[in-house]
């Protein structure tokens, strides 16, 4: 087989085939990547009640107050951030990627399936490849009338619900149309809760989000020069 090998090899080389492979090949691992929500579009407001005790859970779940998704998720929402910008609007995140430890927590809190996803089979954040979020002002960075509060658990919060202000309409549509022109799907339970299209792409992780926050520091740092 080395043998092999050592024929096809230098005929790879000699087409630019093998580069392309490599190239291919680092692509797909790089939309799989982690990445902070931030780093490619600052303008993303971050406000993440589950690290706070200001959620459902009434404890902190997040050791961190940062969001991170996998690389082709945010470059989606890095094109809906731009669209909405154009009418004045902007998004304020929730919820990214969520470790399956934390997915446990919620469950034994609120073990029903059409607002917390059973941890056995793993919820679309775990894969982070959902996000939760708002509309705000892009000026004054103040969230617009929605049709409830963040994880309201009622039929009010259901997507598809209409018997609602005119006003508040026109904003969860406006997210509604944003989001889903950039490859994202609506959950029908929660407004504030999108799918990236392709999620199954994506295995279940239980990744720590301190360990990511080090990570993603440690790409921001300098490289080392030497002085010598």
């Amino acid at each position: 087989m080395r043998n092999k090998l050592q024929r096809w090899v230098p005929g790879l080389l000699g087409t630019g085939l093998l580069s392309s492979l490599v190239i291919t090949a680092y692509a797909a691992h790089r939309a799989d990547d982690f990445v902070e929500v931030t780093s490619l579009n600052p303008n993303i407001v971050i406000s993440l009640p589950y690290a706070t005790e200001d959620n459902f859970c009434d404890q902190v779940l997040y050791p961190v107050e940062r969001c991170f998704l996998r690389r082709s998720v945010a470059e989606r929402l890095d094109k809906v951030q731009k669209d909405l910008e154009k009418e004045g609007y902007g998004l304020k995140i929730w919820d990214g990627y969520r470790p399956r430890s934390v997915q446990y927590k919620m469950w034994a809190i609120k073990p029903n399936s059409n607002y917390v996803a059973n941890p056995r089979r793993g919820s679309r954040h775990n894969r982070g490849a959902a996000v939760d979020l708002t509309l705000i002002d892009f000026e004054t960075k103040q969230e617009v009338k929605m049709p409830t509060d963040y994880d309201v658990f009622s039929l009010r919060a259901h997507a598809y619900y209409s018997n609602l202000p005119k006003e508040v309409l026109a904003n969860k549509r406006r997210l509604q149309t944003a989001m889903t022109k950039h490859g994202f799907q609506i959950m029908k339970t929660e407004w504030w809760h999108f799918d990236a299209s392709g999620w199954t792409r994506f295995p279940l992780m239980n990744r720590r989000l301190g360990e990511l926050a080090k990570e993603a520091d440690a790409l921001k740092e300098p490289a080392e020069t030497d002085e010598r």
